[in-house]
């Protein structure tokens, strides 16, 4: 695109910016500076939009761009992300939701701390957090960083880094002036244009091949390079048994990972109660699994119209597929009609990034604030030092998600949120199961499982071949990659779990039976919720 085009697709695209500074200005003044107000909201909002919200913090640039480019480059083994990504969701509502929203205020560590001792938990689970929601930021600093490439022509590394550093500078706006309030507006208007932006291009495949499934995945084979491999088993996922662990270790990270997920968590602190809580997930699961089942007809959609050549030749990892196919399906390069159709998913999912980023950012600072300030810090603290210094703390988790988004601008988004998710699901998960569900459970217990499941998580990652040893990795001109595996999970998962159980029985502090009772009355019936 060139000339007035370019100049119709940066308008389009700088509306829903000044749209998002908009609400967040509006709500910023409405803000009475309390903790309750800046982490969650209130508690003011109903299990709708809530259920909107957690779709619109869910529904990231891994799912709109990663995955999507995925099964345009892999076929079948693509889809394999959208069916975590859906499952993990029962995980959350039959374990997670209620129970949380029952035991918690603001972060992890309120759950853990109804029972085990409060400083050395918080430390561990602050860390863990902070960690996480670091490695789910420059996912969407990466996505940001492609599509405002392919927007600007093309224009080269400059451009991607200038977008990284901008997308950080507006969560940091959003996030200080307008807290949760802000963070969840954001997300509830980026969920409807993202779905409604999905349900356009989808029927205008689905139109371009008059209806017909079968077509569309025949044509998607025959342009994808692989013939009907494509549509089976293994293109990816299916070499030696590297791969094979490989897509157990995948599965497990993704099917686990989001019930660990502090953004996602927070969320359930936004709603009245516990039964608001179950319902916002009910709502949640029923628009994400809609909207996973359109981006494997966008995903065939791009095999198939543009070839998965040309969708690699516009990034290797496959990242601007839907972009691209929504410039094909609008009339081509140089057409008006192509131009507006780019530039209105262009800023889709620019909106998808930015309240994503938002959420993550939030709950990030609500961790090093309600966390590790409270526990670490010797002045005296006040709920309005707490706000203020996790406004800082946005700011400083900015700077090293936009450091960490510029060395890692080539890898797929969805897979850099598989890293996450194992993250996730080694430290987070099993130190929240067994405190919910184990009575003998102790401190020590949490703490090893947590630090258990985050230092082998983060080891084995940068040990990986995503850091060293291959063409596709952050350095590729060196080779340190002594674990053959690219999503850690299959083994920083049993390892967190085994960790804590490991640090229960060792323990020599009795466990805390009567801790144990009251956490299981509380969570299950809401007695002394906040």
């Amino acid at each position: 695109m060139t000339g007035n085009h370019h100049t119709l697709a940066l308008a389009l695209f700088c509306v829903f910016v000044l749209v998002t500074l908009a609400i967040t200005t509006w709500v910023g003044r409405e803000r009475r500076g309390s903790p309750e107000e800046f982490y969650a909201g209130g508690r003011l909002f109903s299990p709708m939009e809530n259920g909107f919200a957690i779709a619109g913090d869910y529904m990231s640039a891994a799912s709109f761009l990663g995955v999507t480019g995925l099964i345009a480059l892999y076929g079948y083994d693509g889809i394999l992300y959208t069916v975590g990504f859906l499952v993990a969701w029962l995980v959350v509502l039959f374990l997670v939701a209620e129970l949380v929203r029952n035991c918690g205020r603001f972060t992890l560590a309120d759950v853990l701390v109804t029972r085990l001792r409060e400083r050395p938990v918080r430390i561990a689970t602050g860390a863990s957090s902070v960690t996480v929601s670091v490695l789910y930021l420059v996912a969407q600093m990466v996505g940001a960083g492609g599509l405002m490439t392919l927007l600007l022509g093309g224009t080269g590394e400059r451009a991607r880094a200038w977008t990284v550093v901008g997308v950080g500078v507006l969560m940091v706006v959003y996030i200080t002036l307008g807290g949760m309030r802000a963070a969840t507006w954001i997300q509830i208007v980026k969920a409807v244009l993202l779905l409604g932006g999905t349900v356009a291009l989808t029927v205008l495949v689905l139109l371009r091949f008059h209806g017909d499934l079968s077509a569309l995945l025949t044509t998607a084979a025959g342009r994808s390079g692989h013939g009907q491999a494509f549509l089976a088993p293994g293109l990816k996922y299916g070499g030696g048994w590297t791969d094979r662990l490989d897509f157990v270790s995948l599965g497990l990270a993704l099917v686990l990972g989001t019930a660990g997920l502090p953004h996602i968590l927070s969320r359930f602190y936004t709603v009245p109660t516990a039964r608001a809580a179950r319902r916002s997930v009910v709502w949640a699961i029923g628009l994400i699994g809609g909207f996973y089942l359109m981006t494997i007809v966008l995903g065939f959609g791009a095999a198939a119209l543009l070839g998965s050549d040309a969708v690699r030749a516009a990034g290797p990892s496959g990242n601007n597929a839907v972009p691209l196919l929504a410039l094909d399906l609008g009339g081509g390069a140089g057409s008006t009609g192509g131009t507006v159709l780019f530039a209105v998913v262009a800023a889709v999912a620019f909106a998808t990034i930015l309240a994503v980023v938002a959420g993550i950012t939030l709950a990030s600072s609500a961790s090093v604030a309600h966390d590790l300030y409270r526990t670490l810090s010797r002045r005296a603290r006040t709920p309005r030092s707490e706000v203020a210094v996790a406004r800082l703390a946005a700011a400083g988790t900015g700077a090293v998600a936009i450091g960490l988004g510029l060395l890692a601008q080539d890898l797929n988004v969805a897979f850099l949120v598989g890293l996450a998710f194992a993250v996730a699901a080694s430290a987070n998960l099993p130190v929240l199961l067994y405190t919910l569900f184990w009575r003998r459970f102790t401190t020590r217990g949490a703490v090893w499982s947590v630090y258990g499941g985050l230092v082998p998580a983060v080891v084995l990652v940068v040990l990986s071949p995503v850091v060293s040893g291959g063409p596709g990795a952050i350095f590729p001109g060196a080779d340190f990659a002594l674990f053959p595996l690219e999503n850690p999970g299959l083994v920083s998962v049993p390892l967190g779990f085994l960790a804590g159980w490991l640090g229960t029985v060792t323990s020599t502090e009795p466990a805390d039976a009567g801790g144990h009772a009251e956490t299981e009355v509380r969570s299950l019936t809401g007695a002394g919720a906040a």
